[in-house]
């Protein structure tokens, strides 16, 4: 509630929030509280999991998990990277998939949901409809490998692996929703009467002026192609195509064979087993799956809060 004072020749003006809108000290030292343990949740086990990988396999036999490594050791680093070609590759891959599918995704999303927010185009309605009701209903998985795997025939490709997760209708309505939020219809207007095509409006106009919610949905795909396994595990055949993720958990799959297996082989490959580093192998791979996505968080953080609160407030 703003309040005007006289003083003078000159008004003041005051601002006093409602008592709606005021924490008193107590609650305010209880949030600090609860968020100080949600980061903890967050943090701790992944601390857990680097000392796990930094672990000697012994150590972890005799003593088992703990905060702090009796004693230190890279065996799981070590084995994993003994593949050191394979993993090159692998990052490869999905460094590619994941900048390359980031780029499309941002693209196609945006410039979909620009479609929408345009009231003059004939199909708006009907396009509305079409993205809208993916979010509810679900073809399943078999329709999905029928249209991917025989349909478009993209197994064993690189593009199987950017293309089934670059658009999404949440994506879609978030950007939808932003633009016609925040960027008013007399700007786009005023572009038309320039002689401004839409695309130029698109890529000089919204694009400038939407960074939050496209460095959102940037985020989003980012971690999507990142973290994907899955699409490898279903189209890909070929080991030369394997994302990161999906060679990882092959390497993951190998270990947890060998160890449940160990009694049915011969005793050299027993000796090899026991001396495998299993469970520090396993902790080594979530940190190399998860520490380089985590890292380009801060890149996005200033847009993010931002661009997931997009029409929660309107003035």
């Amino acid at each position: 509630m703003a309040k005007m004072i006289i003083t003078g020749n000159s008004p003041e003006f005051t601002y006093k929030p409602s008592r709606w809108l005021q924490v008193g000290r107590g609650w305010n030292i209880v949030f600090n509280i609860i968020m100080a343990l949600l980061a903890l949740m967050s943090i701790v086990p992944m601390l857990l999991i680097l000392s796990i990988s930094l672990s000697a396999e012994s150590s972890l036999e005799q003593f088992g998990y703990q905060f702090i490594p009796r004693t230190w050791s890279l065996d799981g680093y070590k084995y994993i990277f003994t593949q050191s070609t394979a993993i090159i590759r692998a990052l490869s891959i999905s460094v590619f998939v994941t900048v390359s599918g980031t780029v499309i995704g941002v693209i196609l999303n945006g410039l979909m949901g620009y479609v929408l927010t345009r009231h003059s185009y004939k199909l708006n309605k009907f396009f509305t409809w079409f993205v809208f009701i993916p979010m509810i209903f679900n073809g399943g998985l078999v329709s999905s490998y029928f249209i991917i795997g025989n349909f478009l025939r993209l197994s064993n490709t690189i593009w199987v692996l950017i293309l089934p997760l670059a658009v999404s209708s949440y994506n879609i309505i978030l950007c939808r929703t932003f633009f016609k939020a925040t960027i008013p219809d007399s700007l786009i207007e005023s572009a038309n009467i320039d002689g401004a095509s839409e695309l130029t409006i698109f890529f000089r106009l919204i694009v400038p002026l939407s960074k939050p919610v496209l460095a959102t949905i940037a985020l989003f795909l980012a971690f999507a192609y990142w973290n994907d396994w899955f699409t490898s595990l279903l189209y890909i055949n070929n080991s030369n195509l394997y994302s990161l993720q999906a060679y990882l958990n092959k390497i993951l799959g190998d270990i947890e064979f060998l160890r449940q297996n160990a009694g049915t082989l011969g005793v050299a490959s027993q000796q090899l087993i026991a001396a495998m580093p299993k469970e520090a192998a396993r902790m080594a791979i979530v940190v190399i799956a998860v520490v380089p996505i985590a890292c380009s968080y801060p890149f996005f953080q200033r847009y993010f809060v931002s661009g997931l609160t997009v029409g929660a407030l309107k003035g």
